[in-house]
C-alpha cells in the first residue's frame, strides 16, 4: 500500500530554504532542482516501503538519509507526514520538536 505524503508547514519551509540557499551559492538552479528531485524520489520509496528510514527515540518517527541530509517523517495508516528535513552538517543542539 502506497502511504499519502503529507508535508508540515515546517518541512516545506525546510526544503524551501535548503534549494534557495544552493540556488544562491551556485548562482545556478540546477543543483537545486536535482537536489529536489531526490528528495521527491525519496518521499516515494518512503511511501511505498516506510520501515526503510532509521528508527528515531520518538515512535513512529523515522529518517532517511539522502546524502548530507535526514528527512524525519511519521508513519500513519495512510500518510507518510515529512516534519522536517535537517542538514546533518548543522548543530544537533539547534534541532527543534516536531510539530505537525
Amino acid at each position: 500500500m502506497v502511504r499519502q505524503i503529507v508535508w508540515t508547514d515546517k518541512a516545506q519551509k525546510d526544503r524551501i530554504s535548503i534549494l534557495d540557499y544552493w540556488r544562491h551559492r551556485n548562482k545556478s538552479i540546477n543543483y537545486s532542482k536535482k537536489l529536489n528531485q531526490l528528495f521527491i524520489d525519496s518521499l516515494f520509496l518512503i511511501s511505498k516501503y516506510p520501515l526503510i528510514g532509521k528508527r528515531t527515540n520518538i515512535e513512529f518517527v523515522r529518517a532517511k538519509v539522502l546524502k548530507d541530509y535526514l528527512i524525519f517523517y511519521l508513519i500513519t495508516d495512510n500518510e507518510i507526514v515529512v516534519l522536517t528535513i535537517w542538514d546533518c552538517r548543522q548543530d544537533p543542539q539547534n534541532i527543534k520538536e516536531f510539530k505537525k
